[in-house]
């Protein structure tokens, strides 16, 4: 069954919701959603709470070591990390209180050719078990996607695929894939992507992009054969959105677990 996966996005060292498209290095252009008068540790004690696991904290760029080291340390064990996760640094994130570390852009030089190598790194450091790969990605004209790294910048040379799937699968415990086209939109899911991954069988995936009410985790589950968990985000009211109420997606994964 297609459950609720919670998340924390820290831009500037703030809880934010933003449209995910609109990131750049130089922050020109950057649309935000919501920006959040609590504190990391806020979300990631009531996510704890309503034992709500396997979520993720997002450090979109510098500045904010200090608030997800805040929302791990409220829920050792809970949350995944990611955001500038490199073979040198994982095993801290790993002490700091994280379940997983979440890793795109390390893997890639930068033309955005895979790096074999540096994956092999990261499994050495850490295990595959404590290893999350995010296959986020952009739209191809030709209907396909490719994944994208640099805060969704930059185009890589993979293209999502079952066969990348099964390629990667050996060396991480899950996927996380954001649908970049459509994050923070709330227009609705990218469905064809959630057939694309409901159509494997294999680790763990967590979709994020473009959910907007309640419905949509029944039609995740639908079109991804149940396999694939979903993140919901600025529709949700914690989040400043009128779409989904938090509590409800409480209700549905202890109804569906």
């Amino acid at each position: 069954m297609s459950l609720f996966r919670p998340c924390i996005d820290l831009h500037d060292g703030c809880v934010k919701q933003i449209v995910g498209g609109s990131l750049s290095d130089d922050g020109g252009g950057l649309r935000t959603n919501f920006v959040s008068s609590q504190p990391p540790e806020y979300y990631a004690e009531l996510y704890r709470r309503d034992a709500l696991a396997g979520g993720h904290v997002i450090m979109l760029g510098p500045g904010n070591e200090e608030a997800a080291r805040r929302a791990l340390a409220a829920w050792p064990g809970g949350l995944q990390i990611g955001g500038g996760i490199r073979a040198e640094n994982a095993g801290e994130w790993l002490e700091a209180g994280a379940s997983h570390v979440i890793v795109t852009s390390w893997l890639f030089d930068a033309a955005g050719n895979f790096l074999p190598e540096r994956l092999a790194a990261l499994v050495a450091a850490v295990g595959r078990e404590r290893l999350v790969l995010d296959l986020s990605c952009r739209r191809e004209p030709d209907g396909g996607w490719v994944v994208a790294m640099n805060r969704w910048q930059t185009r890589t040379g993979l293209t999502v695929s079952v066969a990348l799937l099964d390629e990667l699968a050996h060396s991480c415990a899950e996927f996380l894939v954001h649908a970049a086209d459509v994050e923070g939109q709330c227009r609705g899911m990218d469905e064809d992507l959630l057939r694309l991954l409901g159509s494997w069988n294999g680790r763990p995936v967590t979709y994020a992009g473009g959910a907007r009410h309640m419905e949509d985790l029944q039609l995740a589950h639908n079109l991804s054969n149940g396999r694939v968990d979903v993140t919901i985000g600025s529709a949700l009211d914690i989040f400043g959105g009128s779409g989904v109420r938090y509590a409800d997606c409480v209700a549905w994964n202890r109804q569906h677990a």
